[in-house]
């Protein structure tokens, strides 16, 4: 937006503010010179200035709690800060993933209660759900079709608009919020589900003694087999999201199954991913207490530097309950982040200890790079290399000696 007309970018954080306002992206999903090139973007931690907006756009995590149960305070302190500063006739658009019915049962009450305008009198509101791919150059915000939705037709058609300046594939207009709502969290779930599928018969295989990538690559041929990997689901939306539709139906009377198996089942990979591990190490000879065991990524995913919600430290911690000595890199995070969000020191690759186990957590284009010769450096002669996404060449490690398992 800032390419064109004048923005505001707020946000509470303000070294996040600091940052943007250097023409740096604190995310680092964008370059200086894509953050640059936003010449009518201003940057604050001033909530006054959101009096200025037409539209307002709310984009804020919605996490949940250690219960798993929705934790709305991300949106209720925004919706607070909005309602209080908004003007007359101005639009509020969500993107945050939320349950079906959040935005008008959890949202608009707020905005109301410190704005003391009437909705769909004195402001309106649309819900356009977030659709980005952390780490992905090439699905970006632009790039995808967004969906929009308005409280009213008017609303909706600005709604549209507005987006329709910035997003090249346009919008797909949803009958109502709700819709948009349920749209999101559906999007996520099933990937989710998806994934679970695949984790479970990775399990199943690995007691075969079957290569699940191997397997998934013959099935592949097959014109319409959804391709998809196991692996640890984390961040802030697949991990997460699911939650908010489990809430929901629970809240309705119904407790949903299937979706709730997926989540135990992708929520228990990590400490599956450890024990294998230990299994392995024991195989190739290696003894488990005080050995020392180097972790690749901490982030959850690859080629990004977030943090939040990582499964990797599941597998730290269910390691260190076996007395191995951990250590970890990570190419793309940043190391105070990880200090404070998990406790976890992070070391450049080139200080490692050769160990007696690597964990390559997180496929980061810096590892997957990584030759056999490379690794040996940082991997005693026959030691267990955990390859968590298949993102190795298996042939050529197992040639080199070592004791190879993949999920």
């Amino acid at each position: 937006f800032g390419k064109q007309i004048r923005t505001i970018g707020f946000d509470i954080a303000k070294n996040k503010v600091e940052a943007c306002q250097r023409g740096t992206d604190p995310s680092r999903e964008l370059t200086d010179e894509e953050v640059q090139a936003a010449k009518h973007a201003v940057y604050t931690d001033d909530p006054q200035m959101l009096a200025e907006a037409d539209v307002i756009i709310v984009a804020v995590p919605t996490p949940v709690d250690e219960a798993h149960i929705p934790d709305f305070r991300p949106l209720i302190g925004s919706s607070t800060s909005v309602g209080r500063h908004m003007k007359k006739g101005a639009i509020v658009v969500y993107e945050s993933t939320v349950y079906p019915g959040a935005t008008e049962e959890v949202c608009i009450p707020v905005l109301e209660r410190e704005s003391g305008l009437k909705w769909k009198q004195d402001f309106f509101v649309g819900y356009s759900p977030e659709r980005i791919n952390p780490g992905d150059k090439e699905h970006t915000l632009t790039k995808i079709l967004k969906i929009v939705s308005g409280d009213t037709p008017e609303t909706l058609d600005t709604v549209a608009k507005v987006y329709e300046m910035i997003v090249e594939p346009g919008v797909h207009r949803a009958s109502s919020i709700k819709a948009a709502e349920a749209a999101k969290v559906i999007e996520n779930t099933q990937r989710d589900l998806n994934i679970a599928l695949m984790n479970e018969l990775s399990i199943i295989f690995d007691k075969m003694g079957i290569d699940t990538s191997e397997v998934l690559e013959a099935a592949g041929t097959k014109w319409n087999f959804l391709k998809f990997k196991p692996g640890l689901v984390g961040g802030h939306c697949i991990g997460v999201d699911p939650y908010y539709l489990t809430h929901k139906a629970d809240m309705l009377g119904y407790h949903p199954q299937v979706i709730l198996a997926g989540r135990r089942i992708n929520d228990g990979m990590g400490k599956f991913i450890a024990e294998q591990t230990i299994k392995h190490m024991i195989a190739s000879g290696s003894p488990v207490k005080g050995a020392k065991v180097n972790v690749l990524g901490l982030t959850f995913k690859e080629n990004c530097g977030d943090l939040r919600n990582s499964k990797v430290i599941d597998i730290i911690n269910e390691l260190k309950t076996y007395g191995v000595e951990i250590f970890v890199t990570d190419a793309q995070a940043e190391a105070e982040e990880a200090m404070h969000e998990y406790g976890v020191r992070l070391m450049p690759f080139g200080d490692l200890p050769q160990a007696d186990a690597i964990v390559a957590a997180v496929s980061h284009r810096e590892y997957a790079a990584l030759s056999p010769a490379d690794i040996g450096k940082k991997l005693i002669k026959g030691g267990a290399f955990i390859d968590v996404k298949a993102a190795f060449d298996a042939q050529s490690l197992r040639e080199s000696g070592y004791c190879l398992w993949r999920l």
